[in-house]
């Protein structure tokens, strides 16, 4: 069934009988309250009796409706998505806290409510989407009916992918209990909902109208010609700074939910808390806010020109954002614009907007009749089927059309010229039905360097091609990023470009900060960076650019970025920025600022991986750069594989940086360079082997490098019979894990703990050795550890100096399994470590930690070893034990996971089974990489069809066991040492 175009179905008039409702609303936001309130509104105008059961402060409903019919029960049934603040959604908080308000306590739970709806004689159950309303009402005997634009099956779905499978069954039990829904009014604005077998569309639902534009201005004083915003995120950000000179001259800002000792400046006023909010935006010029139900349907129903900051990881997002930028009602601005002040720009071309909306709003109306009718018996739809068999769309229909190329939400709508941009170069080849341009990489010339036959840098080349024959105002469909990145270069002028590979951590590992020999393979896919320099004069701006620079008084040089392949996560495809901003006068801002800058915003913190190589090249070796920059970032090394994406970014990018400043780094340094952008500007506490393997690798080799800090001791060339692959978990890694980092702060302290012992024994040995004679009855103590040897364990700046043995001998039985902060910080003063600290509250596990990189460097020195022996299955065997022993000691350290688990065994299992073929195995091992947590794992076989067959099974039942198709990784291409730079040129036509 579907409503009529305008919405109209009649008054809501009362029935034969008195019915009664109850009206479950989740525990996420104001948004389900105000639109449930207008719902529950014309129940209780027909007569009816109802039950709301909600979380949210009562007043929603009390100051609209007054009457004995509604009844208010105050319980948390869902949490709905948590926030780490205002704008992000913590993914893993939200499917921990649902776990425990409804997972846990299911069973009572559904007692308790069987019990309540009984008790109250219930007609229907309306969810506004507790997914256990559905269920509940179904174990009492009563119909149900859900009203929302989104499930939280499809919100978690993607949660789920992040957080690894062990909170799976939460999707699967959200979408089973939806299914004892008997259909869903949905409404405008709607995520997929597979769940849902019946749909019935409704108009949107929008609180009425109390009091005109003019009243609530007089009301307020404010006169009928100043222009004012209403600052509305859901009353949470009542502790942020608002400044007078953030606001336009002349205009008035009404502040929805501050707390009561929140000062505001004198342009800024604070609404009451139970203000009503529909009639303050009606008598607003336009509203800064979050996308939510409750904002979009009340903008767009009262023409309200709505500039929105984006949320991170709410993915009802996209689909709000469609509707409001179809209906040309809504601006993004960037969160730094938010937090930072620059509202002016955003604020002035809103009220430049014409909002078109002419759609129905009366969804509450329309909503109440159909379940007025449901209530008394009136049949809507026919059989359904389980919603958990549907859950396959949920998770995979759903997901894919929220992250299809071309669904991007991370750009505002106005990066396209500048006013003072007069146009760009007609296109002069034809277009696919993509709109990807048809050209060649020799639409450019190349002034310096060699593409070195890689086809990954001539498919880059073709893309900037296309970019070059892309015209931003062509009303043909292109994606948000391709719009801004055609405009970031001027074509007529030289672009450089660099490349840098991810790498596979065949051996070494975590043990790279501990000093270890570690051995990295630069692996086929890479990242490409594009940079042009520019007169701050004639850099080709957006429009937001372009604008602050106009109220900043004058042209400074811009950093303007766009990044590609944002679809894929969540994450803002641009970036841009005043190089000044990064000076504190005439010196550079401190590493801590310059973190902090990039914290601002989460959706733009990838930035920090690119703009942070130049504030480390302005710290370090004090270049200071006078001119603008546009940079194009395209990486084909996917993120969070444990195949080091950063890194290649960051060399990437300092390379095209030092290659258009005509800097002279030698890839060493340059890779060092990188490891302090990583340590201390974005704050992971990496090693440095993923930048060294980036800059200093070569295509086939194995970097074999000591960390101390970055010495490479040789290039190995892999032998012919042999072939390492990695394949992909499918869970995220990443190096600024607390898991990471706590293993990095065992290790540390384990290392203090062996240079103190070693300085207590050293003194005991020289105070009892000192008045020693000839003939002294007891000189073994002092021979037996010896004075040098102790001296150096005292002063030992690398654990991986310490061999095996001498750990066994003299220091491991002295190491805890666990210390808390507290205790070591009491006993040891500090682990002495830049780029973590420790947590006085937290235990650390120490053991495994410290007992690691000293028995790993052991492990790859003999790997290396190995390499160079006969070519036997034994030596396999052998190296492949090696690696074994690698990856349990990972898990020993708490770094392992379920994924990379079940990959090694899948690998052990296939070496190990009897074949028909006959013949020994092809697969000799496998381990986890890089800094574990998931991501991949690499393996080690035979260069042989066989291996590669059977490396496609463990994909295969990988898949069959999880869900999730293996990435494999093969092939090895070179660092950005030997690759160089390019330098190009658009030909001339």
């Amino acid at each position: 069934m579907r409503v009529r175009d305008d919405g109209g179905v009649g008054e809501v008039t009362a029935p034969p009988q008195h019915l009664v409702f109850a009206y479950y609303i989740t525990g996420h936001g104001f948004g389900h309250a105000t639109r449930a309130l207008e719902v529950v509104r014309h129940l209780v105008a027909a007569g009816h009796d109802v039950h709301v059961v909600t979380a949210a402060p009562e007043f929603v409903f009390t100051t609209e409706i007054t009457s004995p019919c509604l009844h208010i029960r105050k319980v948390l049934l869902d949490c709905g998505a948590v926030q780490a603040d205002a704008l992000t959604v913590d993914r893993l908080a939200s499917l921990e806290k649902y776990h425990q308000t409804a997972v846990v306590p299911r069973e009572a739970i559904l007692k308790t409510e069987v019990e309540w709806l009984n008790s109250i004689k219930a007609d229907l159950v309306v969810s506004d989407v507790v997914p256990v309303a559905c269920r509940a009402a179904a174990d009492a005997g009563i119909r149900s009916v859900c009203v929302t634009n989104f499930s939280w099956d499809f919100i978690y779905a993607e949660y789920v992918v992040v957080a690894g499978h062990h909170h799976r069954s939460i999707v699967w039990q959200i979408a089973e209990d939806y299914s004892h829904c008997e259909f869903l009014l949905r409404l405008p604005g709607y995520c997929p909902m597979p769940a849902f077998r019946d749909v019935i569309d409704v108009p949107l639902v929008v609180r009425r109208l109390h009091r005109s534009r003019s009243e609530v201005r007089n009301e307020l004083g404010i006169a009928d010609d100043v222009k004012v915003v209403i600052f509305n995120f859901g009353g949470q950000p009542a502790g942020w700074e608002l400044k007078k000179e953030w606001l336009p001259d002349g205009w008035l800002c009404l502040v929805c939910g501050a707390s009561d000792t929140h000062e505001l400046p004198p342009n800024f006023i604070k609404l009451a808390k139970d203000a009503y909010t529909p009639d303050l935006m009606a008598a607003s010029d336009c509203m800064l806010g979050k996308i939510g139900y409750g904002t979009v349907s009340e903008a767009l129903a009262y023409k309200l020109p709505f500039v929105f900051v984006r949320r991170d990881y709410f993915n009802e997002e996209p689909f709000l954002r469609n509707m409001l930028e179809h209906y040309q009602c809504g601006i993004e601005m960037i969160r730094r614009d938010l937090l930072t002040g620059h509202w002016k720009p955003y604020l002035l071309r809103a009220i430049t907007l014409q909002p078109c909306y002419d759609g129905p709003i009366n969804g509450g109306e329309v909503a109440a009749h159909i379940l007025q009718d449901t209530a008394v018996g009136k049949k809507y739809i026919s059989g359904k089927l389980s919603g958990a068999r549907r859950l396959r769309d949920a998770i995979v229909l759903g997901y894919q059309l929220q992250r299809a190329p071309g669904r991007d939400v991370g750009i505002p709508d106005w990066y396209s010229l500048s006013e003072k941009e007069t146009g760009v170069r007609p296109a002069h080849t034809s277009h696919d039905m993509n709109g990807n341009a048809e050209s060649s990489f020799e639409d450019f010339e190349i002034l310096h360097g060699d593409m070195q036959g890689l086809t990954d840098t001539m498919s880059f080349l073709k893309s900037l091609s296309g970019l070059a024959g892309n015209d931003p105002r062509s009303p043909e469909k292109q994606t948000r990023e391709r719009a801004a990145a055609s405009v970031l270069f001027d074509w007529e002028e030289e672009i450089y470009v660099a490349r840098a590979p991810g790498r596979l951590d065949v051996m070494g590992g975590i043990a790279d900060y501990s000093g270890s020999l570690v051995l990295q393979m630069p692996i086929r896919e890479a990242c490409h960076v594009a940079v042009q320099r520019s007169d701050p004069t004639k850099q080709k701006q957006w429009k937001h650019t372009q604008a602050r620079q106009l109220a900043n008084g004058g042209a400074v040089p811009v950093l303007q970025i766009v990044s590609f392949g944002s679809e894929l996560s969540n994450r803002a495809p641009t970036f841009d920025m005043d190089l000044s901003d990064f000076m504190d006068g005439d010196k550079p801002i401190s590493y801590d600022k310059a973190k902090e800058y990039f914290s601002l915003d989460p959706s733009q913190k990838w930035a920090a991986y690119v703009a942070g190589t130049i504030f480390v090249l302005m710290t370090e070796l004090g270049v200071r750069f006078t001119d603008s920059m546009s940079i194009l970032v395209s990486s084909s090394v996917p993120e969070g594989k444990g195949v080091s994406s950063s890194a290649s970014v960051e060399v990437a990018s300092m390379s095209a940086i030092a290659a258009a400043y005509g800097l002279n780094i030698a890839p060493r340094e340059l890779a060092l360079l990188c490891q302090k952008v990583e340590n201390r500007v974005v704050g992971a506490p990496c090693g440095v082997m993923d930048q060294m393997t980036s800059a200093c690798g070569e295509a086939n080799k194995l970097l074999a490098m000591v960390c101390q800090p970055a010495e490479v001791k040789e290039l190995v060339t892999i032998p012919t019979h042999i072939r390492f692959w990695g394949l992909d978990s499918g869970i995220r890694h990443s190096v600024g894990g607390t898991d990471y980092g706590s293993v990095r702060v065992g290790t540390y302290m384990g290392r203090k703990m062996i240079k103190c012992a070693a300085s207590d024994i050293l003194s005991e040995s020289l105070s009892s050795c000192v008045p020693m004679q000839s003939g002294d009855p007891n000189p073994e103590e002092y021979e037996e550890h010896g004075v040098d040897l102790l001296k150096s364990e005292a002063s030992m700046e690398y654990l991986c100096n310490l061999p095996p043995h001498r750990y066994e001998a003299v220091y491991a039985k002295d190491i805890p399994e666990v210390i808390t902060g507290a205790a070591f910080l009491e006993k040891y003063g500090d682990h002495n470590d830049a780029v973590t600290q420790v947590d006085p509250k937290r235990p650390y596990c120490v053991k495994a930690p410290t007992r690691h990189p000293i028995y790993e460097n052991f492990r790859v020195e003999a790997f290396k070893s190995l390499l160079t022996a006969a070519k036997t299955d034994e030596q396999l065997s052998a190296l492949g034990e090696l690696m074994y022993q690698c990856h349990y000691s990972y898990n020993a350290c708490g770094l392992g996971s379920d994924g990379t688990d079940r990959l090694v065994n899948l690998v052990q299992e296939i070496q190990h089974r009897k074949t028909s073929r006959g013949g020994g195995p092809s697969l000799f091992g496998a381990k986890i990489t890089g800094g574990g947590s998931g991501g991949s794992v690499c393996v080690i076989g035979k260069n042989c069809l066989r291996s590669s067959e059977e490396i496609f099974e463990i994909q295969r039942r990988y898949k069959a066991a999880t869900g999730y198709l293996p990435i494999v990784f093969e092939g090895s291409s070179p660092g950005a040492g030997k690759f160089g730079y390019l330098k190009i040129r658009r030909r001339s036509a």
